[in-house]
C-alpha cells in the first residue's frame, strides 16, 4: 500500500516554487513609512524631514532614511555635514534635532554626482535597511525617489514596508506619474495610507487663495483609486526658507500654521501603528 504523502505547508511550497514572499522589516525600527510620489519637484523630502519632526515632537523615536541615491536632500535639509562612523560592521546613524539620519550624502561630497548603474543602487538601499545601527525607533521615515525603479522595487519586495503616503501638487503632469506610483505599490502590495496635496495654494496678502497650479486634482486622483485623502499644504515662503537654512519649519517654528499640519499628520500616523 502507497505511503500517503506529507501535507506540504504554504511556506514550504513558496519555497519549492521559488517565491519566497516574506520580507524583513528594519532593524531597529518598528514601522516602516515611505514618501513617495513618482514625480519629482513635488517636496517629498520636504514633507518627509518636517513629518520626521513632528512625529518627534509628538513623543515618537524616530529614524529618517534617505533613499534617493541620485539628489540627496537630507544633508542639506538638515545641515548635516558629517560622515557617519564604523565600527567595520555597521554604519552608525548620524542624530540631528533627535532623529537617527542617513543618506548617501554623507559618504560623499554633496556635489560629487552618484552615475551608479541599477544594481548599485540596490546594494546602497541593503547597505542602509540591513548594515545600519538603527536604536529602538518607534518610526523609520524613508524618503523616495522619483520614479518608480530600483529603488521602490528593493523596498517592495525585499523590506516590510507598513505603508506610503504619496505627495503630489495639483497639476496634471504631475498625477500622471503619480497615479503609476500608486498603481505600482497596489501591485507590490503595500498599503497606501493616504495621498496628501502639497504646495496646492498660496495665500496673498490680500487673504484670497490662489490656485497656482490648479485645484481638486490629487482629491480627485485619491477618489479614483479609493485611497484616503490626507489634506493640503499651502505654499508659504517660510517652508523654503527653513529647509534651505538646515532646520525645517517643525523644528523651527513648532506653532506655524504649517507645523500644525504636520503635526496633524502625525498625529494620525501615531494612533494608526501605536
Amino acid at each position: 500500500m502507497p505511503k500517503e504523502k506529507p501535507e506540504l505547508s504554504d511556506a514550504m511550497r513558496k519555497k519549492m516554487s521559488g517565491k519566497i514572499t516574506e520580507k524583513n522589516p528594519i532593524k531597529g525600527t518598528k514601522f516602516t513609512i515611505a514618501i513617495s510620489s513618482a514625480k519629482g519637484g513635488v517636496g517629498k523630502s520636504t514633507f518627509a524631514t518636517n513629518l520626521a519632526l513632528a512625529l518627534k515632537v509628538i513623543g515618537c523615536k524616530v529614524g529618517l532614511l534617505d533613499a534617493d541615491i541620485y539628489g540627496p536632500s537630507i544633508p542639506k535639509m538638515f545641515n548635516i555635514n558629517e560622515k557617519p562612523k564604523s565600527d567595520g560592521q555597521k554604519l552608525e546613524p548620524i542624530t540631528k534635532y533627535e532623529i537617527q539620519c542617513m543618506s548617501i550624502g554623507f559618504l560623499a561630497d554633496q556635489q560629487t554626482p552618484m552615475i551608479w548603474r541599477g544594481p548599485m543602487v540596490t546594494s546602497a538601499i541593503k547597505t542602509f535597511t540591513q548594515k545600519v545601527d538603527w536604536k529602538n525607533l518607534d518610526f523609520i521615515i524613508v524618503d523616495m525617489p522619483p520614479g518608480t525603479g530600483d529603488t521602490q522595487l528593493t523596498f517592495s519586495q525585499d523590506i516590510k514596508m507598513d505603508g506610503a503616503i504619496i505627495v503630489s501638487t495639483p497639476q496634471e503632469v504631475a498625477l500622471l506619474d503619480v497615479k503609476r506610483g500608486i498603481k505600482m505599490f497596489d501591485k507590490l502590495g503595500v498599503k497606501i495610507l493616504g495621498l496628501v496635496d502639497n504646495m496646492s495654494f498660496f495665500k496673498g496678502d490680500d487673504g484670497k487663495k490662489y490656485k497656482i497650479f490648479g485645484e481638486g486634482g490629487v482629491k480627485k486622483t485619491a477618489d479614483e483609486f479609493q485611497k484616503e485623502f490626507l489634506g493640503e499644504i499651502p505654499i508659504n515662503p517660510e517652508v523654503g526658507k527653513c529647509g534651505d537654512e538646515g532646520k525645517p519649519i517643525v523644528e523651527a517654528n513648532p506653532d506655524h500654521e504649517i507645523s500644525k499640519i504636520y503635526l496633524n499628520f502625525a498625529n494620525k500616523i501615531k494612533s494608526t501603528y501605536l
